[in-house]
């Protein structure tokens, strides 16, 4: 079969799913993925020949993307702020409004640093639910003279987030705990080292079950639930629980970032407050939705 012929497969078989955009997308994807060639390759050599074993691998792919399986767990790689990252099913796919909490994160410290007037200092930094490891390695990757603690609940997923933290040459510690149960966290003679933070950041499970219908199927269908959905009664569990740990554990003056429920900005923020963070700020993305807050622990 030749290159004309799959990617017209392709859109025939998946027209129905799919905007004709977005299947040209997987497309091109799939080609550089499994056989290294450009968009310009594929325009200048339509008539290409692609083998039959090969072919098999996007038959699979085809039949996965039918099934709405997400082109980055087909490929198993992704981008993060501009690092690349190997994505499964244990982890979820790193979204752009993720990479807007990093980048408000590094443009906060960058604006205390030049009203310090002072060179970037060593800072300690804990991601909570880190999965992937996205937000930890890219603050690492960013700020090479900080020190970077990362803790999940999954086994898999911090097999995943290890593999990239080698990919992209950062030393992170990660740690298997879970932050509803703190004290075997404060507990563990890894985290000892780091008594104190300067920053704690988590983008933690906060999508509740009544929100499902907005959900696609790529999504609720693939990607893993537990990172996703809270209950419905108790929807800033995560938030309340790592809120107080962060006062037990955050130096002077210490910072908290979280990505949040669009809906539920200013129910966080009450949270916050409540809890004794003082400057907190609610921050919408791209989109003009409240997703990220922060707040300063004197």
């Amino acid at each position: 079969m030749t290159l004309l012929k799959l990617k017209t497969k392709f859109l025939e078989d998946l027209a129905n799913l799919y905007p004709k955009e977005e299947i040209l997308s997987f497309f091109s994807l799939l080609i550089d993925f499994i056989l290294g060639l450009s968009k310009v390759d594929i325009a200048l050599h339509p008539n290409r020949t692609i083998e039959e074993n090969t072919l098999n691998f996007f038959y699979n792919a085809l039949n996965d993307l039918q099934n709405e399986k997400p082109i980055q767990y087909i490929i198993g790689t992704t981008e993060f702020y501009g690092l690349p990252f190997y994505v499964n099913n244990n982890v979820l796919i790193p979204r752009p409004e993720t990479e807007e909490l990093v980048e408000w994160m590094l443009n906060k410290l960058n604006l205390q640093n030049s009203a310090l007037k002072a060179q970037p200092s060593t800072l300690n930094i804990l991601d909570i639910g880190t999965g992937s490891g996205c937000i930890a390695i890219a603050l690492a990757k960013n700020l090479p003279d900080a020190s970077v603690v990362a803790i999940d609940i999954s086994t898999d997923a911090l097999q995943i987030a290890q593999q990239n933290a080698l990919l992209n040459k950062v030393n992170i510690n990660f740690i298997e705990h879970d932050i509803l149960n703190p004290k075997t966290l404060q507990s563990s003679s890894n985290i000892e080292q780091h008594l104190k933070f300067d920053i704690i950041v988590s983008n933690p499970p906060y999508v509740r079950h009544l929100e499902k219908q907005e959900i696609t199927d790529n999504v609720l269908l693939h990607e893993p639930h537990l990172a996703l959905f809270v209950e419905n009664d108790n929807p800033l569990l995560f938030y309340d629980k790592i809120a107080d740990f962060a006062k037990r554990n955050l130096t002077e003056n210490g910072q908290i970032y979280f990505e949040i429920n669009q809906y539920l900005g200013q129910e966080t923020t009450r949270l916050l407050k409540e809890k004794g963070f003082k400057n907190i700020e609610l921050k919408k993305d791209f989109l003009g939705n409240d997703r990220m807050v922060r707040g300063i622990y004197f």
